[in-house]
């Protein structure tokens, strides 16, 4: 398959040309004062509202803690806790207020809960039990009043290191807004970086990894030719003072001749529609070269919710030949602003490269789609896709591990919104005895999940890429850390495990002091597991199991006599 980048420019890091701060564009307005820091430290981020992430927009703030975990984390405002959460990866340990001014603040990744938000929780995992807890409240559990201490600031669920992520949701529609915009800044005399600028030729055909692209110099002074529909797209990060963090930018408008085409705005975002970030930006470019640019024109069935402008799709088509200036005006949530303008001319002689595609099947949009094939079956749901596709598949050769034959299911460059049937028809080396472990997993072995039904394994997936049929076997590893048969455990507090799976991935935990169910809490980053020992245990000989169970119900057992 060839992939075509045309004109493509390596360009280095520049910072546009800064203007004066200028005022933000608001859809509404936002009490300042009402809400303080969640820290007691002096603000600083590692990561903002919006900022484009692998696999959504950001929806807040994060907060960086001195690089260590245990920070009091206080109530922004007075309110009463609508929910307390414990998850495995996410957020992990999260609270959430509800305030009396239609707003809810969320503390996400905390070390721990204050004691009554602590006692809440554990009888609930002792009820349930189970680790992860998700705990609606209301109005009188729990009242709090603004400064509180909630709890302390951590690094659990999917965290990459110590920090606070903190929220101002609306109430009503749980919508996350930009909480810089309710005084909570950072400092920031910055003006955002522009690193680049694409243009895409777009013509009449679907967006995809074939698309034309000219990455321009920002230096380069030239007119720009182009011919027929297209699309300008920008790379571009703020900076914060005192910090090297590449953060997210308020605002970006492109204008063409001073006029408006494209206002993207980072003011509110939308949970439901954040993983269109993958139709937002160049996908197959970020799949490429792990550079994220902004479209500032849209797929047709795009959801995501921040354009606060667009001319039609945002494309242009220029009617006549004259030179013309195309410009990026982009701003921080302090108002900081860059600019960079272009001129581009069409230009009939210039005929954009593009390479023929030879495709299995079109793919639309806007209806259910269904492919079989000898070995393979796809349906695809209505709105599933981003814009019509060249839809592509072969069969290769059999993996070593594999039961079936290996289905290449068009390509990695093409994100979903939705996720899709995927069926792969196995081979008769998968007996009745395996057919339950059955699972279809990707040419990277990553696993997609999957049963046996019917005589075909079949899954959902949100992506495409090559798949096939495996088993999995092999139960979950169990690795004590700190207990041994008959170990003297009196001055230890808490009993520590490492845990994995190979394949299917761990689907539940369970630990038992005497048969009496107890409390694992667990870490998946790190993949720890462990239980801190209540104060009401008797001390004496006891019996401490762990079972573990992954997807595929593959059990592991581990028993140990332990004197406390």
């Amino acid at each position: 398959m060839r992939f075509i980048f045309v004109f493509t420019i390596i360009y280095t890091l520049a910072i546009a040309d800064a203007d004066a701060q200028l005022p933000l564009i608001k859809n509404r307005e936002y009490p300042k004062g009402y809400f303080r820091s969640p820290l007691a430290i002096a603000p600083q981020a590692s990561g903002t509202f919006a900022e484009l992430r692998s696999t959504h927009f950001h929806a807040g703030d994060d907060y960086r803690t001195q690089q260590r975990v245990g920070l009091p984390v206080f109530a922004v405002a007075d309110g009463y806790v609508s929910r307390v959460r414990v998850q495995i990866g996410g957020g992990g340990n999260s609270v959430y207020i509800t305030h009396p001014n239609g707003y809810t603040s969320v503390y996400l990744h905390m070390q721990e809960f204050s004691a009554p938000l602590a006692a809440i929780v554990k009888a609930k995992q002792y009820e349930l039990h189970r680790f992860d807890v998700d705990i609606p409240l209301d109005e009188n559990t729990v009242v709090v009043k603004k400064s509180d201490r909630i709890g302390l600031s951590g690094n659990s669920g999917s965290s990459q290191g110590p920090h606070l992520h903190f929220e101002i949701r609306d109430t009503k529609t749980e919508s996350p807004l930009n909480p810089q915009l309710f005084g909570l800044q950072f400092p920031d005399n910055i003006p955002p970086i522009i690193r680049g600028i694409t243009i895409y030729d777009l013509a009449d055909d679907p967006f995809s990894e074939h698309t034309p692209r000219r990455h321009l110099s920002l230096t380069d002074k030239q007119t720009i030719p182009v011919n027929g529909r297209f699309g300008v797209g920008i790379n571009t990060v703020d900076r914060h003072n005192g910090t090297s963090f590449n953060n997210g930018v308020y605002s970006i408008e492109l204008l063409l001749d001073g006029q408006p085409i494209s206002t993207v705005l980072f003011e509110e975002l939308s949970f439901e529609t954040s993983g269109s970030i993958h139709s937002y930006i160049d996908y197959p470019y970020y799949i490429l070269k792990k550079t994220r640019v902004q479209k500032s024109f849209k797929d047709p069935n795009n959801p995501v919710n921040i354009f606060h402008f667009l001319k039609g799709d945002g494309s242009l088509t220029l009617t006549d030949e004259q030179e013309h200036t195309l410009s990026y005006r982009v701003r921080d949530a302090h108002g900081n602003t860059s600019t960079r303008a272009f001129k581009v001319r069409n230009t009939p002689s210039y005929v954009p490269v593009r390479p023929p595609i030879s495709e299995t099947e079109i793919f639309r949009y806007d209806r259910e789609n269904r492919y079989t094939a000898g070995h393979l079956e796809v349906v695809m749901p209505k709105g599933a896709l981003y814009d019509d596709l060249h839809f592509t598949y072969s069969e290769g050769a059999r993996p070593k591990d594999g039961y079936s034959m290996l289905q290449h299911v068009h390509n990695r460059f093409i994100p979903l919104f939705q996720s899709y049937e995927l069926k792969i028809m196995p081979d008769a080396a998968l007996t009745d005895a395996l057919k339950p472990k059955a699972i279809i997993v990707d040419i990277e072995r990553r696993s997609h999940g999957g049963n046996f039904e019917g005589g075909w394994v079949r899954t959902k997936t949100r992506s495409f890429g090559s798949f096939y049929v495996t088993v999995d076997t092999l139960s979950p590893t169990i690795q004590p850390q700190n207990i041994s048969e008959g170990k003297d455990m009196g001055a230890i507090s808490r009993v520590n495990f490492k845990i994995f799976d190979d394949l299917s991935g761990i689907q539940s935990f369970n630990g038992y002091i005497d048969d009496q169910w107890v409390l694992m809490e667990y870490d998946s980053k790190s993949r720890s597991l462990w239980h801190v020992f209540e104060g009401s245990l008797a001390k004496g000989k006891h019996q401490f199991r762990l079972e573990v169970v992954d997807w595929k119900d593959n059990r592991k057992t581990y028993e140990a006599n332990f004197i406390k």
